[in-house]
């Protein structure tokens, strides 16, 4: 099959690809390439011909942004950073895909942000939550707010009350047909170079506007994956390796757990699952449907790696291996339709893995399934 647009990464949980409307195309939009710098770059892919469109696009570069789909088929982008080290973007574009066009929306965030998560909620309105900025003094700091799009007026309003814990990086899972939204795991900077990964989930309820605490996972995840099983469970799976905790141990295994949460559950709680055969961080999941949840390439480390090959499907509680990509790599854009799955872009090795020691981005792309 051809390859994407460009050679490029996205390390976001919500940014690298959406399922349109019709459930046959996917659309992929910005990121960064191979010196870190975001690009401008979109393109649709067609299933059904097995081809990318022509490539549109966004009116600002950016990346760490987040997607979400609009009732009328359109697709919501806000936010990310238009380069490294640059202030989060508090802007937002829509895309249409009959036109093949990005259009600004005039209204801005009531914050900018990087690393948050965006999705659809039951009555059509898009939640924005979390994520990362940077203050006055010019360190980072991960956000507990929230806010609501309405893509009838193309406005902002912020939720009755913020999120329990400032994060960043986490994944958000529509649950109910958006009537809830669970909210799990990522990171809270400290100013450290690693910034310890957070266990804490906490709910929004979309009638009432608010949040509330629930279930801690049983280890904190970054770089992680969660998808939903059904209307009421979420599988989580993977993250970024914990390192030591500071009592003189240390969990080398701890990325290739996976556990299951349950909202109809006295207060959300979640339970452990078979481990994958290795861990990961990095990945993609993909949902199958009918409780099937296929996981996709990642990585172990971020330096001198190369990327993951492996591909593992997800069924009642147990794990079973695929055919491997062609090409191993991790933050990478991944979408099903069906039984059918798309992966695009990522990083396919970095520093001494590489021929010469630079990040290797790659711009092909792999089907999954007939």
């Amino acid at each position: 099959m051809s390859d994407y647009v460009a050679a490029a990464s996205w390390y976001g949980q919500h940014d690298a690809a959406i399922l349109l409307k019709d459930g046959t195309k996917v659309l992929v939009a910005g990121g960064a390439d191979g010196s870190g710098a975001s690009v401008q770059q979109s393109a649709v892919y067609d299933f059904a011909t097995d081809k990318w469109s022509k490539p549109a696009s966004l009116g600002t570069a950016r990346q760490l942004h987040a997607m979400a789909l609009l009732p009328d088929g359109k697709v919501l982008i806000t936010g990310g950073i238009s380069a490294p080290g640059r202030p989060a973007l508090d802007t937002a574009e829509i895309f249409d895909p009959e036109k093949n066009t990005w259009t600004a929306v005039d209204n801005k965030m009531s914050t900018g942000r990087w690393g948050h998560s965006a999705v659809a909620l039951d009555g059509g309105q898009i939640l924005i939550a979390g994520g990362s900025r940077i203050r006055s003094t010019g360190t980072v700091t991960a956000l507990r707010s929230a806010e609501l799009f309405n893509p009838t007026d193309k406005t902002w309003a912020p939720t009755k009350n913020e999120m329990t814990d400032a994060r960043t990086g986490h994944v958000a899972v529509a649950l109910q047909e958006g009537k809830k939204v669970l909210v799990c795991g990522g990171t809270s900077p400290v100013g450290t170079a690693n910034d310890p990964a957070l266990a804490f989930c906490e709910v929004y309820d979309t009638a009432a506007k608010t949040w509330t605490p629930t279930g801690s996972m049983h280890y904190p995840r970054s770089g992680h994956t969660a998808t939903a099983l059904s209307a009421t469970t979420v599988l989580v799976a993977g993250g970024r390796a914990p390192g030591a905790p500071g009592d003189g141990s240390y969990d080398p295994f701890a990325c290739s757990t996976a556990e299951v949460f349950d909202l109809n559950t006295s207060n959300g709680t979640w339970r452990d699952v078979g481990p994958m055969p290795a861990g990961r961080a990095l990945h993609r999941a993909v949902s199958l449907g009918a409780g099937k949840v296929l996981l996709i390439g990642g990585t172990d480390d971020v330096s001198n790696e190369a990327g993951f090959r492996s591909v593992l499907q997800y069924e009642n509680g147990a794990w079973s291996k695929l055919a491997g990509l062609a090409e191993g790599r991790w933050a990478f854009a991944a979408a099903a339709s069906g039984a059918k799955v798309i992966v695009a872009g990522g990083v396919a090795r970095t520093g001494l893995a590489a021929a010469d020691q630079k990040t290797e981005l790659t711009k092909t792309a792999e089907r999954i399934g007939s």
